[in-house]
C-alpha cells in the first residue's frame, strides 16, 4: 500500500471540494480586509493638510528645481524618502528593491495627475551613478544642500541619534555611536558601503503634496511599516506557498542575485 502524504510543510493535503470550503472562508476574511483598506484609504484622503513655506531646492538631471518644479505641471506629488546618504557608497538594498518597479508606474500616475520622485540626500552624482547600475529612468532628486529630509522625519544628525531621534510619531531610545559598527549583523548597511550607524541615519519613507496655484501643502507622510504596500514584491510573497520565509538577512541589489536561489532570510530596515 502507498504511504499517503497528509501534510506538506504544515499545511493538510486534503480533497479539492475541502480545499474549495478553506478557500471560501478565506476569502471572506479577505474581503473583509478590502473593506477595511478601503475605509482607511478614505480616511487618508480626509487627513488635514498642512502648507510648506520654506523654499526648498532640490538638484536633478535638470538642473536646480524648487519643490513647486517638481510637481511639473501636476496638482499631486509623490515622494519616495530613498535611503540614499552623502556617505553611502550605493543605494540601500532594501529601498532599491522598492524602487525597482517605479520605471513601469511613472508614466501611469503623469497620466492620473500626479507626479513620483525619489528623494536622497546623497550629491546628485552618486544618485546619477547608481540610476545607471540598476537601469532606472524615473526622476531622481538630491536634497543634499536642503533640509527637506530632515524637516520630513527621514534623516537625522548624530546627535539626533544619540539622544534620541523623533521618528515615525514617536521618540526613539537613543542610538549610541559605539554600539553601531559595521560586522556580521549589518550586512544590509556594508551593502551601502557604510556602517550601521552612518545607515541608519537615513530612514525610508513617502511623503504625499498637494499644490493649489502656487501654495503647496503636505498630506501625507508613512514610514518603516506603514511602505510595506508599496513594497510590491513582498504583495507577492505574501501569496507564495512559503510566504515572506524570512529569518535572516537575504536582500541584496538586483543585479547581485546572480540568478543564484536564496534561501530564507529577512529584508533589514523596514
Amino acid at each position: 500500500m502507498k504511504n499517503v502524504t497528509t501534510t506538506v510543510g504544515n499545511r493538510a493535503v486534503v480533497s479539492p471540494e475541502e480545499w474549495t470550503a478553506s478557500r471560501i472562508a478565506l476569502l471572506k476574511a479577505e474581503k473583509e480586509l478590502t473593506h477595511r483598506s478601503d475605509e482607511v484609504a478614505r480616511m487618508r484622503q480626509q487627513l488635514p493638510c498642512v502648507e510648506i513655506h520654506k523654499n526648498y531646492v532640490f538638484d536633478t538631471d535638470n538642473g536646480k528645481l524648487s519643490l513647486e518644479a517638481l510637481f511639473d505641471s501636476r496638482s499631486q506629488l509623490l515622494v519616495y524618502h530613498f535611503m540614499f546618504g552623502p556617505d553611502y557608497a550605493a543605494g540601500c538594498a532594501s529601498c532599491s528593491s522598492i524602487a525597482d518597479s517605479f520605471n513601469g508606474i511613472t508614466e501611469h500616475l503623469k497620466s492620473h495627475d500626479v507626479m513620483l520622485w525619489a528623494i536622497s540626500r546623497a550629491p546628485l552624482t552618486k544618485l546619477q551613478a547608481f540610476k545607471s547600475r540598476m537601469g532606472w529612468s524615473f526622476p531622481w532628486a538630491s536634497s543634499f544642500e536642503s533640509d527637506f529630509n530632515y524637516d520630513f522625519g527621514v534623516s537625522y544628525t548624530a546627535e539626533q541619534m544619540e539622544a534620541g531621534a523623533y521618528h515615525n510619531y514617536k521618540k526613539e531610545d537613543p542610538i549610541i555611536h559605539a554600539r553601531y559598527k559595521s560586522d556580521g549583523s549589518s550586512d544590509v548597511a556594508m551593502l551601502s558601503g557604510t556602517d550601521l550607524f552612518t545607515y541608519v541615519k537615513e530612514r525610508p519613507g513617502m511623503s504625499a503634496f498637494i499644490r493649489e496655484g502656487d501654495r503647496i501643502f503636505h498630506t501625507y507622510s508613512a514610514f518603516e511599516r506603514g511602505v510595506d504596500i508599496l513594497w510590491n514584491m513582498y504583495q507577492w510573497l505574501d501569496r507564495a506557498p512559503l510566504g515572506r520565509n524570512e529569518n535572516s538577512f537575504w536582500l541584496k541589489h538586483h543585479d547581485q542575485y546572480n540568478n543564484e536561489q536564496n534561501g530564507s532570510g529577512k529584508s533589514c530596515c523596514h
